[in-house]
């Protein structure tokens, strides 16, 4: 929009939303499988249309942000990925499970079908997992699989397909949050587990968690589905459900005087705990959503927040005490590059590798590989190759598989040979991350711009082709066969590719300056200048298109 005129329109389908509907809807749209997040969400609360989480401030990744697994896998059941890609399905199941609760039923449906039935009032049918009668930390990681949301770290070679019900969540996936000095009071919204658990109800529970009943060993237990009932909306749960488990504990004859004090409360002869003890408050990475935080505590004076701190502390591991070296620094690499890019997270990843020898190197070699990247090291980067060869690397580089960890590695360490002007390296670097992840299509997308550095503009154009066959809206091959076209002379088919590009996003950085080349090229001063004072609207730091400005006025 500019002056309520509208200056850019796009037309996308849904194809699934995500989301309960009791805080948000988020919409999703389907290219030949390749499943990206459109720039739009409901928030039900206020009913109103935003941007979604992650858009704001400058980082609206427009109709392109991907869905990979550690979403899917969040809002829905296990989808099936097709290996070598990110956000590529075969099948998307529209919905949550019995599976993910319970865990694989087939075990179970034999044993009915062939008799095998156990009387579950006296017995536990252990042919499926019963969430009531897992152990307390077992009934957490089951809840914390979805409901812990931070900065998720893969260990064991794990993928966000492999935990099921009665694991344990840690030998899987290790959630990372930042603390604050200010954290007490300032929490993302799915962080329900972390503050239940700072809770002195829930530590107190601990202590009279054993129960006589064999049927439910651990019901005396302060657990999310202590509350929650998964199979019933919390929208239609009433007030006195929650109130009755809080005065299980804190009622008047409770000889350690723990029942409510309030004298408003006493007079009214009315209880409603919840909304006292676990206040309504906002999140601070979710806007427009209100939510009751779960750090049972008493009322709190109100402060005055403006002489809070908000220093950070660090990074700490919600689901395991003891994460490792690697697994740590992974943790401030993630959040440096999924959440906030301050240099201080690489710095501290780097001192808490603490790389000093040849075998540091190949220890730590992916995430090591992955530090030096985001820190632009690309000198070094290119040391660890010249030291170990190519040919030793692809060697090294050569397992497919759902992470794409061999495939991401050799794609950084092309990044570093492109940046350093080793194109024939480069090539060879990106070659095999294609090779290993074929349908991550920024992978193919540089192997395309190598070979064009290396003189080989048609298989350049064949890989480019590929893309956007493989997928109709993926900008940057537009742009770049528009360009190879016109350095080929051929201006109608460079206009086409560029205008194709354009209509999919007028403020792509590349796109307008593969534009201005073109405007200039076909001798077109004015489209020229009017591109590049709209490039610098958009991007003020371009420098060409700064001394273009420069040129032509």
């Amino acid at each position: 929009m500019n002056n309520h005129d509208t200056i850019f329109l796009m037309l996308k389908k849904i194809d699934y939303i995500i989301g309960s509907g009791h805080h948000t809807n988020s919409h999703l749209y389907n290219i030949n499988g390749y499943i990206y997040q459109a720039p739009m969400t409901f928030y039900t609360q206020n009913k109103i249309w935003d941007l979604p989480p992650g858009f704001e401030n400058g980082h609206n990744t427009r109709f392109f942000r991907k869905i990979g697994l550690e979403c899917m896998t969040c809002h829905n059941a296990y989808p099936q990925l097709v290996i070598g890609s990110e956000n590529k399905y075969t099948h998307i199941p529209t919905g949550i499970d019995c599976e993910r609760c319970h865990g694989p039923g087939s075990i179970h449906v034999n044993k009915i079908r062939s008799g095998n039935i156990t009387d579950t009032s006296k017995y536990i049918d252990y042919s499926i997992v019963n969430p009531a009668k897992l152990p307390i930390d077992k009934q957490f990681d089951l809840c914390m699989r979805c409901h812990l949301q931070g900065n998720a770290v893969l260990v064991n070679n794990s993928t966000f397909l492999d935990f099921k019900p009665g694991m344990k969540l840690s030998n899987f996936i290790q959630v990372f949050l930042p603390k604050y000095t200010d954290s007490k009071d300032n929490f993302i919204m799915a962080s329900h587990a972390d503050r239940l658990k700072q809770s002195q109800c829930f530590i107190q529970s601990l202590k009279k968690n054993k129960s006589s009943n064999n049927l439910k060993p651990y019901q005396n237990a302060l657990t999310c589905i202590t509350c929650h009932n998964p199979h019933i909306s919390v929208t239609v749960t009433k007030s006195d459900k929650f109130n009755n488990i809080c005065l299980s504990c804190h009622h008047p004859e409770n000889s350690d005087n723990k029942y409510c004090s309030s004298k408003e409360v006493i007079h009214s002869k009315k209880t409603n705990c919840v909304s006292c003890h676990m206040p309504v408050s906002t999140s601070k990475d979710i806007p427009h959503v209100t939510i009751h935080d779960h750090y049972i505590r008493k009322p709190e004076k109100k402060k005055n927040t403006s002489t809070y701190t908000h220093q950070f502390l660090g990074l700490f591991c919600i689901n395991d005490s003891f994460p490792s070296t690697e697994t740590r620094a992974k943790a401030y690499l993630y959040q440096y590059e999924k959440f906030d890019p301050f240099p201080y997270y690489l710095d501290s990843a780097e001192k808490i590798l603490n790389v000093q020898t040849v075998t540091d190197v190949e220890k730590y070699f992916h995430t090591y590989i992955h530090l030096l990247f985001l820190k632009n090291n690309m000198i070094q980067i290119d040391k660890i190759i010249q030291q170990k060869g190519i040919p030793n690397i692809l060697k090294k580089l050569s397992h497919q598989e759902i992470n794409n960890t061999d495939a991401w590695t050799s794609y950084r360490l092309g990044e570093a040979e492109y940046t350093l002007q080793k194109t024939q390296q480069a090539e060879q670097l990106y070659q095999n991350a294609v090779t290993l992840a074929p349908y991550i299509l920024e992978f193919r997308n540089k192997l395309a711009v190598a070979q064009m550095q290396n003189n080989k503009p048609d298989a350049a154009y064949k890989n480019w082709l590929w893309i956007i066959k493989e997928n109709p809206m993926f900008i940057q091959a537009y742009s770049n066969l528009g360009f190879l076209k016109l350095q080929q002379n051929q201006i109608d088919s460079a206009y086409y590719y560029l205008q194709k590009a354009y209509s999919l996003d007028p403020d792509n950085e590349m796109t307008l300056s593969n534009l201005i080349a073109f405007y200039l090229k076909t001798g077109d001063k004015q489209n020229a200048q009017k591109t590049a004072i709209h490039l610098l609207k958009k991007h003020p730091h371009h420098l060409q298109a700064k001394q273009l400005l420069q040129y032509l006025q």
